[in-house]
């Protein structure tokens, strides 16, 4: 069997043990997310691997992920908390997926399934504490959880959460952080003087690895399952380990002389003699186009950064003299324990975060697993 053009190799074992480093360091339930695909790393390998690893239940976006992960044979207690008006909860319901809530109207919608299936919604409910993104204001909570308690009390919903989300977690100094707590215990408050008691839940995967304060009743990280650092550094003072190995294969080398534009508007030249290396991946796989000139990778036993604009399919390298040849490793990110740069030193070079190169990249390359962690 041939070798693939560029592959993206993800360590199973790498996050079971990511996981289980996590829920040894909070001590109470932990819900992993798995949206996005997993974070990029595979939505149902990745489920696996942390339910191998010790979580507790499972959180995605929106209904197609948790229907995907049940019809993958997946059990494990599932909320899913993104929805336009108009989403059919029923397959939800039927499911045993538990479904969350920011306003009347989209309980309303929660509740006319309920009655069309027959089944008790298992719901969360959604306070906005200062994120501005999804959940209740602090004007529209208690309206919603007047409804949501008189729906409870009609057998149509059975609240078991009560959360909000972090907007300055990794800051941990950050006055909002203070502020979002207040709002939240506020919050509650307004929920079990109505009677709704559900877990509470508010940390992600900053708040798990830095802020004990927000654990509650269980913790919600993401990225940090991964092995990546939500606070934007080396995720090893953590313990994590990253799972994700971005790799492709020199498709060509030539030898150029002094004074050669490299790419598109020659935003490079050479400045000596030099062998040029082809890398056959570009902004159509997710290799953003800002790399260009600007990111690492490992090639030839060194790390070199792009040479000249990242192109729909492929990129250059200035390898200088080095022995590179075609079919020769190139690794964009990885662990870094092999010498190769991190998603974190990209994501410094092109001014985003870890979080966007690992959800994006995909297109044309194939993702492999290695490891066995959740493996049926």
């Amino acid at each position: 069997m041939s070798e693939p053009r560029a592959e993206v190799v993800v360590d199973l074992d790498a996050i079971a043990a990511n996981t289980a480093v996590l829920r040894g360091r909070v001590g109470r339930p932990l819900m992993a997310v798995v949206k996005a695909d997993g974070y990029g790393h595979g939505l149902v390998p990745a489920a696996r691997a942390v339910l191998a690893g010790g979580a507790d239940a499972l959180g995605v976006a929106v209904l197609e992920e948790a229907l995907a992960l049940r019809a993958a044979g997946v059990s494990a207690p599932l909320l899913a908390w993104l929805h336009a008006p108009g989403t059919d909860f029923a397959p939800a319901l039927a499911a045993d997926v538990e479904v969350s809530v920011n306003a009347e109207w989209g309980l309303a919608e929660v509740v006319a399934a309920a009655r069309g299936t027959g089944r008790t919604a298992r719901l969360h409910l959604f306070a906005d504490t200062g994120l501005s993104r999804e959940g209740a204001t602090t004007a529209d909570w208690p309206g919603l959880v007047a409804a949501a308690a008189r729906a409870q009390a009609d057998g149509e919903v059975e609240v078991v959460g009560l959360w909000s989300h972090m907007a300055y977690a990794d800051a941990p100094t950050h006055p909002t952080i203070g502020a979002q707590v207040r709002l939240f215990e506020e919050a509650v408050g307004i929920a079990h003087d109505a009677g709704l008691h559900g877990r509470r839940h508010l940390a992600n995967s900053a708040a798990t690895v830095a802020l004990p304060d927000t654990w509650y009743d269980m913790v919600r990280p993401g990225i940090a399952l991964y092995g990546l650092d939500p606070l934007g550094g080396d995720a090893g003072v953590h313990g994590l380990t990253p799972a994700m190995t971005v790799r492709a294969r020199v498709a060509l080398t030539k030898r150029v002389p002094a004074g050669a534009g490299v790419s598109y508007g020659h935003t490079y030249t050479t400045d000596a003699e030099t062998t040029l290396a082809l890398v056959p991946v570009g902004y159509a796989d997710g290799v953003p186009r800002a790399a260009g000139n600007r990111a690492p990778v490992l090639a030839g036993g060194a790390q070199r950064t792009i040479a000249g604009r990242v192109c729909m399919d492929q990129f250059v390298l200035d390898v200088g003299d080095a022995a590179v040849a075609p079919g020769d490793e190139v690794v964009l990110w990885g662990p870094g324990d092999r010498g190769e740069p991190t998603a974190q030193q990209w994501a410094d070079a092109v001014d985003t975060i870890h979080y966007e190169l690992v959800t994006r990249v995909g297109g044309r390359f194939t993702r492999r697993h290695v490891g066995s962690a959740g493996a049926i």
